[in-house]
Order: C-alpha cells, then sequence, then structure tokens
C-alpha cells in the first residue's frame, strides 16, 4: 500500500472517495438523505446600481442549512441588511426540509450577531486561527 497526498487528483480519485463514504453512511442508514439531493444557493444584497454589497453562500443537506459565509460590506453594517439575508436564507432553507442551522464563525467576526437571530453557541476551538477562536452555533428553524 502506498499513500499519496496530492493538490491536482485525477477526476476520478475523488469520485471514488465520494462515492465510497455515501454507499457507507447508506450501509447504516438505508434511508439516509441523499448527498446528491444538496442545494447550494446564494443570498444576495444588492445596492440601487445593483451591485453586491452582502451575501450569503450556503448549502442544504441531511435536514440542515450549513452557512459557509456571510459578508457584508462596511457600508451595509449595522442596518439590518445582515438579518435579512440571514432570515432570506433561513426561509429558503425551510422550503427545502431544512429544520437546523450550523455555522462557523471566528472570534474577530459575528458570532454577537448569530446568538442576537436565535443562534446557540454549542462549541469553541480556541487558536484556530493562531492566536483566536473558532465559533461553532447552531439554530432550530420552526
Amino acid at each position: 500500500m502506498t499513500i499519496e497526498i496530492t493538490t491536482t487528483p485525477n477526476e476520478q480519485d475523488p469520485k471514488t472517495i465520494s462515492q465510497g463514504i455515501i454507499d457507507f453512511n447508506h450501509s447504516k442508514i438505508p434511508d439516509l438523505e441523499p448527498i446528491e439531493e444538496e442545494i447550494k444557493f446564494f443570498t444576495f444584497a444588492r445596492n440601487q446600481v445593483g451591485k453586491v454589497v452582502g451575501g450569503i453562500r450556503a448549502v442544504c443537506f441531511w435536514n440542515t442549512l450549513h452557512i459557509e459565509l456571510l459578508w457584508l460590506s462596511e457600508d451595509c453594517r449595522g442596518k439590518g441588511v445582515g438579518k435579512k439575508l440571514i432570515e432570506s436564507a433561513e426561509n429558503y432553507a425551510k422550503d427545502n426540509g431544512c429544520e437546523k442551522v450550523f455555522v462557523e464563525t471566528t472570534s474577530w467576526q459575528a458570532k454577537p450577531f448569530y446568538e442576537k437571530a436565535g443562534y446557540k453557541h454549542i462549541a469553541t476551538i480556541n487558536d484556530r486561527p493562531k492566536g483566536h477562536s473558532s465559533h461553532y452555533l447552531t439554530k432550530e428553524l420552526s
């Protein structure tokens, strides 16, 4: 056996390991929602001339909305734009069968914002990145 690390795999090898975990998961939980049914989506805030001034990149799978990132331009912060973005993403997720939300944020980012929006802090990894912390939060969608 050999162990290989690469940043340029051939086209088939990533598909092999993805299918392998899908097959394993379904052998343990036959009615598990297929990962192929994941929904990747974006929510954008645009100014009056159509320029993106904020947004969310997210994915829905396994009954959970995973917020991958949320960004707001400086001039939009503190004005309710983030709240509107997150509510829009949550509503879209609910319409697509999500019951929960999961998000990671760092110590210099948006933990208080998420907590104000009803998210509960569930874990922290200290010194990630070095000198800071990563916070994990969740929320039940009703």
